[in-house]
Formats: structure tokens, C-alpha cells, sequence
């Protein structure tokens, strides 16, 4: 039996039950692969859920404001995704009456989607015979073909879309892409996959060579910046506090935060208070300053890793555009301030 043929069995045997998989319906199908760019099928159901349970249809979704989706989205990271979400329903909506494009060439002009997204949905929805390449796909298929190309480089991608449509079947392209990929996550996995057990254990070349462990190969190093914030959480005579939006392009773009002093290195007492009494807004009120985690928590983004520190002060007077604690839960926040907020509930400021 053929490649083709021997993925399609073993999926049709092993395939997870996943809510996305039973329709063609490309609203869900869409919204299920923003969802999992960068995340978990673990940890992005339950977001998958949320949002149809919230928006059923593209059209709900283009009508949210900004603000709702953010904050649904609260928690997955990679904000750009559901701005993206958000801008592309509107378009999908009002320009298309909310009917998505039936074809890759169509899929792939809307905000957010690439190819790997175009294929996947064109594919599932539509059954169009076009190859989907993501790191399963990858690994899957330099380790079967033992291919050592660097998958970080532009042509090592059109070598792999080339292999992929030869091997794609042509009648059933959905429940192939559908299987690749399912091989990928759930059988030759990137560390310690099964192979004494594998479908292809007589016919991979990776591991015929003794390769699996270095394929795919990929030589590019992601430099990380650290980068030091120190929040500032106020409470007013009243109980409330002050927020501000992140309205810079980069990372929270649109999420909300506590005002911010970002240093070029982890500070103490010493360096903040003197910081935070001089600030034109509240210094001059400071009762108290009161380091809520005297050890920074470490956030790591794909590009940066963050060192966040939070202060609690309190100020004798009140602030003019103030936040109760019940409205500041429904702001949407990176989910390390999300997490502080719900943790400091429970205490006494």
C-alpha cells in the first residue's frame, strides 16, 4: 500500500472526534484554525467553543465590538490573530454578505489567513485538492523522505508544497491534509515519537539512517529580548484603580494594562518609589507603595521574555477616571495581569 493510502487508513482509525472535523461549514473551519495558529488543540477548544457559543455566525462576529473579542481571546497570546479574526469577519460581512470566499485564490487575499490557512480551509470546506503545510507536515515528511533541507529557509517550503500536492490525494484532498497532519500531532511527534510501532517503520528514511531526532532541520535561532515592566496598581479613597490601553503597535496591542514604568533591568524599592511619587498624576497623593511580588514573574512571549513586577499604592485622593474592581474584570488583559487581578481578589489590598 502507498503513502497515500496508508495515512488515509491509519487516520480513519486513529483520528481524534474534534468539533471543527464534522462540518465544512468554513465559518467554524476558519475560526478553528486562528484559533490554533501558535496553541493546543487542548487548550484552544474550549476558546473554539466559546466563540461560536458567543458569535455563531460570522456576521455576530463582525458586528462584537473589538473589546469583546479581546477579551474572549484573553489568555491565548498572539493578539494580532484575533484582530485579525475581528477585521476579516467585518470584511467577510459587509463586503462579501458575509459569504466566504469558495477557493484558495479567494482565501488567501483576506486579513490573517496565509497559505497554510488558505489550503486548510479551501480544503476542508470546499474539497479542493491543494496541499496544507504545517510543522507536522514537515516533520512528517522530511523525516519519511529523509529530506535535511532547512525548513526555515523560502525554498525549503515550496520543495515541501511541491512533495505534498504529489502526494495528496486528489479525490479525498480534506481527509488527507486531515490525516498528515493528525500523523504529525499525535504519532511522529517531535520527541520520542513511536516508531518501533509506526505505520512507515519499514520505509522512513529518517529512521532507517537514524535521523529522526534531527529532522526537520531548522537553523535559525530566535534572539529573545528581556524586557523589565513594573506596574502600577493604584487604589483611591473610593477603592478604585486606574488603566490605561495599549494603544502602541506591538505586543497587547489594544489589551489594557496598569500605568507601566518599563526599566533596562529588574529594580527594587529603592529605584521605583522615587519613580512613582514623581509621577504628574498621582505622585503627590502616595500613601503607601507595597511591592505585591518582590520576585519578577517571568512571561515569555515568542520574541521577548518579560520581567513584570506589580505595586500596589494607595493614594489619598480620588481618581478622576477610575476603575472599580467589578469593572476592571471586564477589560480585556494579558492574561499575566488577568491572572494577578483574579489572584488579588481574594486578598486585601
Amino acid at each position: 500500500m502507498n503513502f497515500t493510502n496508508l495515512l488515509i487508513e491509519w487516520y480513519l482509525q486513529n483520528k481524534r472526534d474534534l468539533p471543527w472535523r464534522n462540518t465544512t461549514n468554513p465559518y467554524p473551519i476558519w475560526l478553528s484554525e486562528i484559533i490554533l495558529q501558535q496553541t493546543r488543540v487542548a487548550q484552544g477548544t474550549p476558546y473554539f467553543y466559546a466563540f461560536l457559543e458567543s458569535f455563531p455566525t460570522v456576521k455576530e462576529l463582525a458586528r462584537a465590538d473589538e473589546q469583546q473579542v479581546l477579551k474572549l481571546w484573553q489568555g491565548l497570546g498572539y493578539y494580532s490573530r484575533a484582530r485579525n479574526l475581528h477585521q476579516t469577519a467585518q470584511y467577510i460581512a459587509n463586503e462579501l454578505d458575509g459569504v466566504f470566499p469558495n477557493s484558495y485564490a479567494g482565501l488567501i487575499q483576506l486579513k490573517g489567513i496565509g497559505e497554510y490557512t488558505a489550503a486548510a480551509i479551501a480544503s476542508f470546506a470546499y474539497n479542493e485538492p491543494v496541499p496544507v503545510v504545517d510543522g507536522n507536515v514537515f516533520r512528517v515528511v522530511s523525516r519519511y523522505f529523509g529530506i535535511e533541507s532547512d525548513i526555515s529557509a523560502g525554498k525549503t517550503k515550496k520543495e515541501f508544497t511541491a512533495l505534498a500536492a504529489e502526494l495528496l490525494s486528489k479525490e479525498q484532498p480534506a481527509l488527507f491534509n486531515q490525516a498528515i497532519m493528525e500523523f504529525g500531532a499525535m504519532h511522529c511527534t517531535p520527541k520520542n515519537p513511536d516508531c518501533e510501532n509506526c505505520i512507515f517503520n519499514s520505509s522512513c528514511v529518517a529512521l532507517q539512517k537514524g535521523l529522526v531526532g534531527q529532522l526537520p532541520f531548522k537553523s535559525k535561532k530566535i534572539k529573545i529580548r528581556k524586557r523589565y515592566f513594573n506596574y502600577i496598581v493604584l487604589q483611591d479613597k473610593k477603592g478604585n484603580t486606574k488603566i490605561q490601553q495599549r494603544t502602541d503597535k506591538g505586543i497587547w496591542h489594544n489589551l489594557y494594562e496598569f500605568p507601566l514604568f518599563e526599566t533596562t533591568q529588574e529594580e527594587g524599592f529603592e529605584t521605583i518609589a522615587p519613580l512613582i511619587k514623581s509621577d504628574a498624576d498621582f505622585g503627590d497623593s502616595v500613601v503607601s507603595i507595597q511591592e505585591a511580588n518582590p520576585i519578577s514573574l517571568i512571561h515569555k512571549l515568542s520574541h521577548q521574555h518579560l520581567y513584570i513586577k506589580f505595586w500596589k499604592v494607595t493614594i489619598n485622593n480620588t481618581l478622576a477616571d477610575g476603575v472599580n474592581p467589578e469593572q476592571l474584570r471586564t477589560f480585556p488583559f494579558p492574561i499575566v495581569i488577568h491572572n494577578f487581578i483574579e489572584e488579588d481578589a481574594t486578598k486585601k489590598f
